[in-house]
């Protein structure tokens, strides 16, 4: 009786030890108060708390069953809170580093594990319920942003997995497209059927609103919070503080030139003698059916690595190998942050300063569409325009103060990759975590033991 008395001591002291550490971590001391509930536990067993089941006796199958369940779903959904989970690569926006279909461990303590913004939620669900396609996640306790300390903190050239910033409002029928691209489309839309109806042009920012009614008249629109955004991954190319320019498609930092990852592919355009380029070839340089693009009889739009270029090059009938580069100074609407005046495209872009918290800038029309999203979406404050003068919270105000680090991220696959040139910074509460490894790979282009991809399993991510 008494060694079974002070097991009881011992399994309780460990356990109490183990929560006593993840609460200083956590630094929440309200949660010290659960050391009620582990005392009654392991020591005084006053309340059932696995009511589900008998205390003591037998349990039939059905009960082992379920407590073996709900058991596993609390244990995976704290290891996917603190530790790790999976993220599935969906899109080539990283190929040829991460291909589509590779599932990769991402750890949460590379950079922190952060606290759910809506801790009542279905488990392993992002934001949609597998059958009834509704929302997954209540909106009864929303907490404010929080993040543990980690084993590091996030670098240059780092490949992440954050939110989708942009993905805060959504259209249900047109999920793929930002809603904010879908509303300065629909605007560019009205503007030129206007423009061309009408003597009487009128700037892109008057067709905004209507734009927006017209959107919320015939789609359903949802609201999902920071940690119920989808998940992207991406590399960061700009830390907080930097300034990035983009010049015919090569990255520089504070004016030095980013070297291009071997693994980087960039849009070009593969001109032949009028013959095909035979598919063995494509195969051998692991350039995939749904990369491969005719434009002509004689012609191919590909996505390839330097190396690959070079290669490509070389082959009997191929006449031409040029990658597609926007001209400088040539407007892209869809581009960050969507302003003529800029003329920024996708392949020449800023020079554009990288927000750090703490840092003050002064504010004014030429810089303000910048950071306009930032100071009313990401920190929550009332930003209004009156003219040339700027309202935030009210006040007149000709500066801000940042409250949060923001990052920008761009994919390996530069034309092929919806980044932050095409909706802007990464504030540091949408950072999810670091992918480590890949843990398996699927080819939907393979047959049968072909479409698993063995030579990546366990491969390290770079």
């Amino acid at each position: 009786m008494t060694q079974i008395f002070q097991k009881k001591y011992i399994k309780f002291a460990i356990v109490a030890i183990i929560y006593i550490l993840v609460v200083i971590w956590i630094g929440n001391y309200w949660l010290l108060l659960g050391l009620g509930i582990i005392y009654d536990l392991y020591i005084s067993e006053k309340v059932n708390w696995t009511f589900w089941k008998k205390r003591s006796g037998k349990n039939n199958s059905f009960v082992e069953w379920l407590d073996a369940l709900i058991f596993a779903v609390i244990a995976v959904t704290l290891i996917n809170i603190f530790l790790f989970q999976n993220y599935r690569i969906p899109t080539p926006s990283m190929e040829k580093s991460l291909l589509v279909g590779d599932h990769l461990f991402v750890s949460k303590l590379a950079y922190g594990p952060r606290m759910p913004n809506t801790p009542i939620a279905f488990p392993f669900t992002q934001h949609t319920m597998p059958l009834t396609k509704g929302k997954s996640w209540s909106n009864l306790i929303l907490l404010p942003y929080k993040r543990l300390a980690g084993t590091g903190n996030v670098r240059q050239n780092d490949p992440i997995v954050f939110n989708f910033p942009a993905g805060d409002t959504v259209v249900v029928e047109d999920q793929v497209t930002s809603y904010y691209e879908i509303v300065r489309r629909t605007a560019r839309e009205l503007q030129t059927r206007n423009n061309y109806n009408s003597k009487d042009t009128k700037p892109l920012e008057y067709f905004l609103p209507l734009a927006r009614k017209e959107i919320w008249d015939r789609y359903e629109i949802i609201y999902r919070p920071p940690d119920r955004r989808d998940n992207y991954v991406k590399r960061c190319i700009g830390l907080p503080g930097d300034t990035l320019k983009i010049i015919a498609g090569m990255v520089y930092i504070d004016g030095k030139l980013i070297p291009e990852n071997k693994t980087q592919q960039t849009t070009y355009v593969v001109g032949t003698n009028g013959t095909t380029i035979n598919p063995k070839a494509f195969e051998r340089l692991h350039i995939s059916k749904s990369d491969q693009t005719m434009i002509s009889s004689s012609a191919y739009y590909l996505p390839l690595t330097k190396q690959n270029a070079e290669a490509i090059s070389k082959f009997s009938n191929v006449t031409e190998v040029t990658a597609v580069i926007s001209r400088q100074g040539e407007y892209a609407p869809y581009i960050f942050p969507y302003d003529p005046v800029l003329g920024w495209n996708e392949d020449n872009f800023g020079p554009l300063w990288i927000p750090k918290k703490g840092v003050t800038v002064r504010l004014d029309s030429s810089n303000l569409k910048l950071y306009e999203r930032i100071i009313d979406v990401y920190e929550a404050n009332d930003l209004k325009i009156d003219g040339k003068t700027i309202y935030i919270n009210g006040a007149q105000a000709d500066s801000y103060t940042f409250k949060m680090d923001y990052y920008f991220m761009m994919g390996d696959n530069r034309h092929n990759s919806a980044d932050s040139r095409y909706w802007g910074f990464v504030p540091e509460d949408h950072i999810v975590g670091k992918p480590k490894f890949i843990w398996l790979s699927v080819d939907k282009e393979g047959k049968g033991l072909k479409k698993i991809r063995f030579s990546r399993m366990f491969m390290k991510v770079r």
